[in-house]
């Protein structure tokens, strides 16, 4: 099987998965205080969305900085997020903190074996490496039910919604992705997907941000797309936009933030493979630009 049709039969499983996905206990006001997420890549924005869902009170973390700046660890527990838990820098971390946790899919990993404890992924897909789908859905969810009391959404119209939202959508090779506090992180995951499928030139950025920063590189014809609710000023900024021939993707988000974080993630997930699936790859660009990938697995591992 190609990676572009096992990244679309892992999408598939998603809906029946979050039938049974199994929530976190979530941690005391007192016990977030003194915690810390941290994760690199697709992990990282699961971090991130730890921290937005616990209104700040946890923080996320590069495993970098953790490691160059050790006294940000002390008296501090680290949830380390790694689907392989092979990430060199996150075991580095781990062997140095007080108490570390692994959230990985990988109990015998070398992050697992650094770490006290384990709490362990368990999401079906097809054993093929490709670009993370509901293995991030399920690490995401996990982070943020270990920060607060949240109910699963499982109607089939959310993951129909976004496949809609996203079969309708026509991108540009060069991409803005805007969010705010709930799902900027998700626009950092939607310019990793189009990373990974299609190498293509994108960006994230807050929404307020953009307009002081980002907005000066905008070109004519190039795609923001907005993950957020529909609200005065981002349609303004929609409207703006289109006004200097900037194609703007504004979906019609759900109010709920759970509901928001899972179709926000779902249509990052489409809006990606739909592209692909027009230009008729059959292997997603990471796996096929070898010297790239050699070059961040040294990194990495």
């Amino acid at each position: 099987m190609n990676t572009i049709d096992a990244y679309e039969k892992d999408i598939d499983l998603q809906s029946n998965f979050l039938k049974s996905f199994k929530k976190q206990k979530s941690l005391s006001f007192t016990q977030q205080k003194n915690t810390l997420f941290s994760g690199s890549g697709d992990s990282l924005v699961s971090s991130m969305l730890a921290e937005s869902f616990s209104d700040g009170t946890v923080k996320a973390m590069d495993p970098l900085d953790l490691y160059r700046n050790k006294q940000l660890i002390k008296s501090k527990h680290v949830y380390f997020v790694s689907i392989s838990g092979n990430t060199l820098t996150n075991i580095k971390v781990a062997k140095i903190s007080k108490k570390a946790t692994a959230i990985t899919s990988q109990p015998k990993s070398k992050l697992a074996k650094a770490s006290n404890e384990i709490i362990l992924l368990s999401a079906p897909n097809n054993g093929i490496f490709t670009a993370g789908s509901i293995s991030f859905l399920e690490s995401a969810l996990t982070c943020i039910s270990l920060v607060k009391k949240i109910k699963i959404p499982q109607d089939p119209k959310l993951f129909l919604k976004a496949k809609t939202d996203a079969k309708k959508a026509k991108v540009s090779k060069r991409i803005f992705i805007l969010g705010n506090f709930f799902t900027f992180p998700l626009a950092m995951y939607c310019a990793a997907k189009f990373y990974e499928l299609l190498g293509y030139d994108a960006h994230y950025s807050r929404i307020e941000q953009f307009s002081h920063m980002e907005l000066f590189s905008v070109k004519k014809g190039d795609t923001v797309i907005i993950f957020e609710e529909k609200n005065s000023h981002n349609k303004q900024l929609g409207r703006n936009l289109k006004k200097v021939d900037i194609n703007v993707i504004h979906p019609n988000v759900p109010s709920q933030k759970i509901s928001q974080m899972v179709y926000c993630t779902f249509f990052s997930q489409l809006v990606t493979l739909f592209a692909a699936k027009k230009k008729r790859k059959k292997d997603c660009h990471f796996i096929t630009a070898k010297k790239i990938r050699n070059v961040s697995n040294q990194m990495i591992y």
